[in-house]
């Protein structure tokens, strides 16, 4: 273990951003933007200013205003209204199971890549064989996965109703056992 990970709360919380934002970039994303959401999965607050995420994840508040928006887009993140109504800040939150919607905010994806792949074997006849079966690859893979997608959050939602709480006991206090795979 770092220093950082056997350090205080603080400490800790520090290395996870960073570590988060290496495998976030690891993906091809910016690692400033994995900080961000490094950053608001520990955070702690219900909902947090651009202000608060640009310190606590040590960007610039430009990088947070650009990487907001895309996070978005994507539904990691929302605006949502502040709790004092005088504020004039915007306050935006991560979705409690932003894996779960992630999951389903990719069907999206796959709909709009295998729409393309068949506009493209639609619009483009004189493709050559090669080039033919590639976008009939694609274009199957994406229905593919699309309907595995339906069973796969079918199963999340299993998995969590089984675990029941998303909430786990204190450092010390008694573990649950994790609930069973599906068999």
């Amino acid at each position: 273990m770092t220093a950082a990970e056997d350090g205080g709360e603080e400490a800790f919380a520090a290395w996870f951003v960073a570590r988060f934002a290496e495998f976030w970039r690891s993906q091809g994303a910016a690692r400033s933007e994995g900080r961000i959401v490094g950053y608001l999965l520990v955070c702690g607050a219900d909902s947090s200013s651009a202000e608060e995420i640009a310190a606590g994840a040590g960007v610039s508040r430009g990088s947070v205003s650009v990487y907001l928006r895309r996070l978005a887009e994507l539904g990691f993140v929302r605006q949502v209204p502040s709790p004092d109504p005088a504020a004039r800040a915007r306050r935006y939150r991560m979705d409690e199971d932003v894996w779960g919607g992630f999951l389903r905010n990719e069907r999206a994806y796959l709909k709009n890549q295998r729409s393309l792949a068949q506009a493209a074997l639609d619009r483009l006849p004189g493709l050559d064989g090669a080039s033919r079966r590639r976008l009939v690859n694609m274009r199957d893979y994406m229905d593919w996965l699309n309907g595995y997608h339906e069973v796969l959050s079918a199963e999340w939602e299993r998995f969590k109703a089984a675990r029941g709480p998303a909430v786990p006991p204190a450092p010390g206090g008694p573990a649950a056992p994790p609930p069973r795979a599906a068999e």
